[in-house]
């Protein structure tokens, strides 16, 4: 059974130095996903913007300036407040997102206590599934015998 770690909060989209627009979000972890948060973001249309990225580049960026390409995070402070910076890329446009770092810590915290860094690929069963299929039945014995005798008899027959 998947467990799920879920945190809403309000992030600020960026517009300008001087311009920003609240923005409600969710944060979602699932178990079933263990390398990956989820993040939707409600920005007042009917369906909600969601973003998908590693947690450790999430987790990376609460101390240091993390990802490139789509997605970038790195923590900065704003009016003497500590906060992450995302900034999010793609076809359809760009967002910089400021998200309060202790909320964010705080469920990763949480998201790390369900599933450790490192122990990801365990709650998956890739290796109990590897072996199942790698591991021979007994009707595979039939496959690994040469089913055509060589013509070739021994000396002397």
């Amino acid at each position: 059974m998947d467990t799920v770690v879920e945190r809403e909060l309000e992030l600020k989209l960026i517009l300008s130095p001087e311009r920003s627009v609240a923005v409600p979000a969710r944060l979602s972890y699932r178990t079933g996903d263990p390398y990956a948060v989820h993040i939707a973001f409600h920005v007042g249309s009917a369906q909600a913007v969601h973003w998908t990225f590693a947690r450790e580049l999430l987790v990376e960026g609460v101390f240091r300036p993390s990802g490139h390409g789509d997605v970038r995070v790195w923590p900065t402070r704003v009016e003497r407040r500590d906060v992450v910076l995302m900034a999010l890329s793609s076809p359809d446009g760009e967002a910089l997102l400021e998200a309060p770092a202790m909320a964010v810590s705080a469920w990763l915290e949480r998201t790390l206590r369900v599933v450790p860094p490192g122990s990801e690929a365990a709650g998956l069963g890739i290796d109990d599934g590897l072996n199942a299929l790698l591991t021979p039945l007994p009707a595979d014995d039939l496959w690994l015998r040469d089913p055509w005798p060589s013509d070739e008899s021994p000396e002397g027959e």
